[in-house]
């Protein structure tokens, strides 16, 4: 099952994105859920988000992933949801 994890960062955390970013890129590459990831970016080129395609058996195994996520732990995101998707092209 594919998952599409949509996060928007709070307001003005951006040093609390840059100082999870290792831990957070570590965490991605640790487990075989990754299918693709990246960061949002807002107008004037900063981060302010994250979107990660999660490959998992089902939504409990997606919950479980985001909520260990070193940015959740952190408190960086304002929202985050979690739908599932769909690969038509790529």
């Amino acid at each position: 099952m594919l998952v599409c994890l949509m996060a928007r960062d709070k307001q003005g955390a951006l040093d609390v994105r840059k100082e999870n970013r290792a831990a957070h890129v570590e965490y991605l590459k640790s487990t075989d859920h990754v299918h693709l990831a990246g960061p949002l970016i807002d107008a004037d080129g900063e981060m302010c988000g994250s979107m990660i395609v999660l490959d998992v058996p089902d939504m409990k195994a997606a919950e479980s992933w985001a909520a260990q996520d070193p940015y959740a732990k952190a408190g960086l995101f304002e929202s985050v949801s979690l739908t599932e998707w769909k690969k038509v092209i790529g």
